[in-house]
């Protein structure tokens, strides 16, 4: 069972649109594995709906103008007989292989199942295109039997299990949950069987364990 959730505040701002693409991205894929959190999502969409369209209307002139000028632009769209249409059908599933497993990625992700996948032992990492300055969004894969040293963050880092299992000091976490940390906490998480996550993180990972100068280069990797 999931038991770790976005907050109210991340979901509100994703039904608004408001949100980063890649945290957008961990919103939309929990919910669609979170049926908690699914129906929360509605409700907060139809909130912002009524909020939108209970707006004050402007100018009937303008608006009228506005509508004329819209529907001269469809027109000319319409009618331009050189136009090429493209029909793009979404396919049902997208599966990745990372590692010697197959995964199917949540409808938020599948456009990045081309990724490139750089590894560290029985780390993989793929970073997702984003652009979005110093915070990086990738899919992480741990092998079985493998784990990220303890360390603690930076900055701020969300982990979305997606796939598999994995557990740390402080608890035991399964495919859905969203986990939200920042620099007062501290973790070794470790996996048995593997597991596949999607993270965003806006500071390299800081290893507290070990040798530490080669510890935090992995850091810098990873992130």
């Amino acid at each position: 069972m999931i038991k770790y959730h976005p907050a109210d505040e991340l979901l509100i701002a994703h039904a608004a649109g408001t949100l980063p693409a890649s945290m957008s991205i961990a919103v939309a894929a929990h919910s669609e594995m979170c049926e908690v959190c699914a129906k929360k999502l509605v409700a907060f969409e139809n909130q912002a709906a009524e909020l939108a369209f209970s707006a004050p209307q402007q100018d009937d002139e303008k608006q009228e103008i506005e509508n004329d000028e819209f529907e001269a632009m469809m027109a000319s769209i319409m009618s331009d007989e050189q136009l090429p249409i493209t029909l793009v059908s979404a396919s049902p599933e997208a599966n990745i292989d990372v590692a010697g497993e197959r995964y199917t990625l949540p409808t938020a992700l599948r456009r990045y199942h081309h990724l490139g996948w750089s590894s560290i032992g029985a780390i993989s990492r793929a970073r997702l295109p984003l652009n979005e300055g110093n915070t990086h969004a990738s899919l992480l894969h741990i092998g079985m039997n493998g784990g990220v040293p303890s360390h603690t963050h930076k900055g701020i880092e969300v982990t979305l299990l997606l796939s598999g299992q994995f557990e740390d000091e402080h608890d035991q976490y399964v495919p859905g949950d969203f986990i939200l940390l920042d620099s007062e906490n501290h973790h070794t998480p470790q996996t048995r069987d593997g597991c596949l996550c999607y993270t965003v993180a806006d500071a390299p990972l800081h290893f507290t364990k070990g040798v530490s100068q080669i510890l935090n280069a992995v850091g810098r990797v990873i992130y």
